[in-house]
């Protein structure tokens, strides 16, 4: 069965259950968290599933699973969790571009879809992506199962969460009075665009960037043409020099 397939089926009676208003399971002392799982990697969503989607024990009932922004979008949509558990890189826009996209459930007063990103990634960038696209926390993949389910919890409930390490990066990020000022031009591209900027601008070849980032050569010949078409380059010459004057090498 695809990912598609999958993501799409899923979405369908995850909706139909949502729609039904079945009653809360009892695990976890009671609580009880609806949870979609956005992650490209069918066997890390996999695992996730296995790890914390007892219901019964851990309280968490997960709900849809999806493996691209487009995918992510859909079932978000139709299932209206309470939190989106989201990956920072995927294919068509990355983490950021979900954010953007369901703005809408995030800013529901009543029923607001929360998103805790969980990625392998630690970068700067990454995180402070994502917060402020309108995530609610951060957490990275070494993170325990049992942390997790609190970390699910603790942004159903509206807080803040970070992984140790982060919390207070993105304390300084967010209170510096001498962070720069956002880059409008870097803003316009996705992460995988970014992703393919810097490693271009690195020297690397296009199959050598296709093998790292687990795509084609055409899907980074496409990035490519985005991103200087974005940023009015002509070149990778340019853009070389465009990354390099903001330290994004």
């Amino acid at each position: 069965m695809s990912d598609a397939t999958e993501a799409n089926g899923t979405a369908a009676a995850a909706a139909e259950a949502a729609e039904s208003g079945r009653p809360a399971d009892g695990g976890a002392g009671g609580r009880h968290v609806r949870v979609v799982l956005v992650d490209d990697h069918r066997m890390f969503r996999t695992g996730v599933q296995a790890e914390i989607g007892q219901t019964a024990e851990t309280g968490v009932e997960v709900v849809g699973e999806a493996a691209d922004v487009d995918q992510a979008v859909t079932v978000i949509t139709a299932t209206r969790p309470e939190v989106v558990l989201l990956d920072v890189h995927l294919p068509g826009g990355g983490g950021v571009e979900v954010l953007r996209r369901c703005a809408a459930l995030t800013a529901d007063a009543e029923r607001p879809v929360r998103f805790l990103a969980l990625s392998v990634s630690d970068a700067a960038e990454d995180v402070i992506g994502v917060i402020r696209g309108g995530a609610r926390g951060y957490v990275t993949k070494t993170i325990t199962g049992a942390d997790l389910v609190d970390s699910i919890f603790r942004v159903q409930e509206g807080d803040a969460v970070f992984s140790p390490r982060l919390a207070g990066f993105v304390l300084d990020a967010f209170a510096s009075t001498d962070a720069p000022p956002v880059d409008e031009d870097l803003d316009r591209l996705t992460q995988r665009e970014r992703e393919v900027l810097r490693l271009i601008a690195r020297g690397y070849a296009y199959k050598e960037i296709a093998k790292q980032l687990f795509i084609s050569v055409k899907t980074v010949e496409s990035h490519v043409s985005a991103v200087l078409r974005k940023l009015q380059l002509s070149n990778r010459h340019e853009l070389t020099r465009w990354a390099t004057a903001r330290r994004l090498v």
